[in-house]
């Protein structure tokens, strides 16, 4: 089926994608603290694959080629489905909260929690703004005919935003945490389009996004960071609570002294 080879194409491509970027990634550092720091740094290489994958589903708006791939995988979809699976709006947040539940395991990664919260509450501002920015401008209708919000797919944004935080926190310790990751987001992708709520340039631009908001993230980290290190405050402990879920978004702020 054409559905499954796209799914199986997907899941091949972001397993090659992790593999490159583990050839490219830079030499280690004596400390985590160095190590860090290293890792932050922008790279050109690192927009490479989240700028395809944008631009894919960009394209595709327009393309009546991209168009008819659309329609071919919704139709092959549609012969296939015997019921709707809700999973996806579960699966989506899995990526992001194995962040914590390593944690919880005892797995060490790259950041402290507080340092992981900071990152991944600004890739959910990054990621939610950019998707809402983008469907209130394509008002592109679902293939349901539900809405005119389907591109891009929030859900699988979420998702590999989710799984791009699981590499880059854990890539030193086994890259395999971030493979798995990744599978779960491209399930997620998957199963949008067997619900037949995205069309599959929806959830490839999707991924895209999730992917580059994550490394957005890590990249502004010293500056957020900086907001909150100041000597005058150094005692106090913080908490941000992100909150998205493909309509609305906000942040929780727990702070003690």
């Amino acid at each position: 089926m054409i559905f499954k080879k796209v799914v199986f194409n997907l899941l091949l491509f972001l397993s090659f994608a992790l593999h490159a970027q583990e050839n490219f990634k830079e030499k280690k550092a004596d400390t985590l603290e160095v190590k860090t720091k290293e890792q932050l740094h922008f790279n050109k290489k690192q927009l490479i694959i989240p700028a395809v994958l944008i631009t894919y589903g960009v394209v595709g708006l327009d393309s009546d080629f991209l168009k008819a791939i659309n329609a071919e995988v919704k139709e092959e979809v549609k012969e296939n489905i015997d019921h709707k699976l809700t999973i996806d709006d579960f699966s989506q947040y899995v990526p992001a909260a194995s962040l914590y539940g390593l944690s919880a395991l005892g797995v060490k990664g790259k950041n402290n929690i507080r340092d992981k919260t900071i990152i991944l509450a600004t890739s959910y501002l990054i990621m939610g703004l950019t998707v809402e920015g983008l469907k209130k401008i394509t008002h592109v209708e679902r293939p349901d005919g539900s809405s005119f919000n389907s591109f891009p797919s929030g859900h699988t944004a979420t998702a590999f935003m989710g799984a791009e935080l699981m590499y880059q926190e854990y890539k030193e310790v086994s890259p395999w945490y971030g493979i798995a990751g990744y599978v779960v987001a491209a399930g997620t992708g998957g199963f949008r389009m067997y619900n037949n709520r995205h069309w599959l340039t929806d959830v490839v631009a999707g991924a895209g996004i999730g992917i580059l908001s994550a490394k957005a993230a890590y990249w502004l980290y010293p500056t957020v960071n900086g907001l909150f290190s100041s000597k005058k405050h150094k005692n106090r402990k913080s908490a941000f609570l992100p909150y998205y879920d493909g309509k609305q978004m906000g942040f929780g702020f727990v702070s003690s002294f």
